[in-house]
């Protein structure tokens, strides 16, 4: 809304803020506090949430009338913007207030199975004997990539090579890893 009217609760909400006019307030209230718990309403809230909620909006608009500024936006801008940051709020909180103790993720993670972990050590140990058979520049490469977590133009620099070289040594490196570890199964 801009005009006359956007101008009119521009004003009340200035004299709000500096001089705490309860007659501005009640005429802010009277046309923003039905249009704030309609909103409030359309956004899933039961008709006394809403009620509620758009009480604490109301009571926020008088408490923080001086943080408005006509220049940024008008008064139902603003005005909305603290229902739907009340109403984020709100949703945060029942959210978190909705947590089941008795949910499974919220419990202790369960131990791994005794075979798992002698399957992850079989893998390390043939990735590592895979590694070993690799020629030594490729070797330096598939480290640099992973275990330093370098990208592909960070390897070309460190070994002085072009990027295609690079590129193409990690991939002659993993054909050969993959064919390797294939054969392992």
């Amino acid at each position: 809304m801009t005009g006359p009217e956007s101008d009119l609760f521009a004003e009340l909400v200035e004299r709000i803020a500096a001089r705490g006019d309860r007659a501005a307030f009640a005429t802010l209230f009277e046309h923003y506090g039905p249009r704030v718990k309609g909103y409030l309403a359309r956004q899933g809230l039961e008709p006394g949430r809403a009620e509620d909620l758009s009480q604490e909006v109301m009571v926020a608009v008088w408490r923080k009338a001086g943080s408005f500024d006509r220049r940024k936006a008008t008064v139902s801008t603003w005005i909305f913007r603290i229902a739907r940051n009340r109403r984020i709020d709100l949703f945060r909180r029942e959210k978190t207030a909705a947590l089941d103790p008795a949910d499974p993720q919220l419990g202790p993670e369960a131990l791994p199975q005794p075979d798992a972990g002698l399957e992850t050590t079989q893998r390390e140990v043939q990735v590592a004997a895979a590694l070993a058979d690799l020629p030594p520049e490729q070797r330096e490469m598939v480290r640099a990539a992973f275990y330093e977590d370098l990208s592909h133009s960070e390897i070309a620099e460190r070994f002085g090579l072009a990027l295609g070289t690079v590129k193409s040594r990690l991939r002659l490196a993993f054909d050969k890893l993959r064919t390797r570890l294939e054969a392992a199964r």
